[in-house]
């Protein structure tokens, strides 16, 4: 199991921006849950933009009005009928703080207070930040256009508050048979391994800036250099020291090992092993061995956790697991480990 507080360091470095001055003190705070933490996150990062002042844009509306403002529609007002109440239908555009990252924020701070598990001292601080969007519509958390979100000069801003938004929304919000709203106790599967692997790239870039870490293609290695229909190959990390590459595909998974009823045994996950391999292969075009791969997996509660190290044509190959339930001075020493194993310090 997760600490909450190791959420909270993984974020700051699958998430630079928690490192500004105004998330910083966060590291030094206690929380029983992940609720907690998000909101209190939510609650630095949007103090901050009141301060600011909050994100307002040209909010196009439509509305019978007795003084005529902006485009008159004579059309439906004539189909409205609203001559007769001495009123015309009207579009025009109002500069408002009703845009949809206030809407997201809103909604967000709502389902904190009304169906996760904050403090009170907390739930109290969410309350009066919600004063000040009096004039901000709330959003359905199920429709909210992510991909419609764009950061602009006057909104980058809020790119750290969305991030957190999305996580609680996307990452744990649930739905009960009535159709009411409620926040899970932990971030699901899917939200998490997007963290895990976001935070470890993260890591590495930040701790050990004499490797180059990056996200990188990989290219086949064809002998005619025909690659219709052949599939992309990225790697969620890869580290470069001189000569010397190290790729790192990371797995956040219910369980790490596969199960064999027919033999009563299990083994390391085919599909993981056989992909690290293409990688490290297709990568080492000269055969040097000098390009190395590792299965990062996190730990789950299973007895068997991989940790092993693998010979395979030339190449090294591991498969090693992460514990995020441990002190984050440990977690950090795990994290040289695998580095220090394939790369110089």
């Amino acid at each position: 199991m997760i600490k909450v507080k190791n959420i909270y360091y993984m974020l700051a470095y699958a998430y630079q921006a928690l490192n500004e001055a105004g998330y910083k003190s966060i590291q030094f705070e206690e929380f029983e849950n992940v609720h907690d933490l998000l909101a209190v996150i939510l609650m630095r990062g949007i103090s901050q933009q009141i301060k600011r002042g909050l994100h307002r844009d040209y909010i196009a509306q439509t509305e019978p009005m007795s003084s005529l403002r902006g485009k008159i529609d004579i059309t439906a007002s004539v189909k409205q009928q609203t001559l007769i109440t001495r009123q015309m239908i009207c579009h025009y555009d109002l500069f408002s703080e009703d845009t949809l990252v206030n809407q997201i924020l809103k909604t967000t701070m709502l389902l904190l207070l009304r169906r996760g598990e904050v403090k009170q001292e907390n739930r109290k601080a969410l309350r009066k930040l919600l004063l000040y969007f009096a004039n901000v519509k709330t959003v359905d958390p199920y429709h909210i256009r992510w991909n419609a979100i764009n950061y602009q000069r006057n909104n980058a801003s809020y790119k750290m508050q969305i991030i957190i938004c999305c996580l609680v929304i996307k990452g744990l919000l649930l739905t009960n048979e009535d159709g009411e709203y409620k926040l899970a106790d932990y971030i699901d599967d899917q939200h998490m391994h997007r963290l895990y692997e976001r935070f470890v790239l993260g890591y590495f870039k930040h701790k050990y800036p004499h490797y180059e870490a990056k996200a990188s293609y990989i290219d086949w290695n064809l002998d005619d250099g025909v690659k219709d229909f052949l599939p992309v190959m990225k790697s969620d990390i890869t580290l470069t020291y001189g000569e010397k590459i190290l790729i790192i595909d990371t797995k956040y998974y219910g369980h790490t090992m596969q199960s064999h009823t027919l033999y009563d045994s299990r083994s390391i996950i085919s599909g993981n092993l056989y992909q690290i391999f293409t990688y490290v292969k297709n990568k080492d075009i000269e055969g040097t061995g000098n390009v190395s791969g590792v299965l990062l997996y996190a730990k789950t509660d299973e007895a068997i956790t991989p940790d092993n190290d693998y010979q395979m044509g030339g190449n090294r190959i591991s498969v090693k697991t992460l514990d995020l339930g441990a002190d984050w001075s440990e977690i950090e020493r795990q994290l040289g480990g695998v580095a220090a194993c394939f790369l110089p310090a």
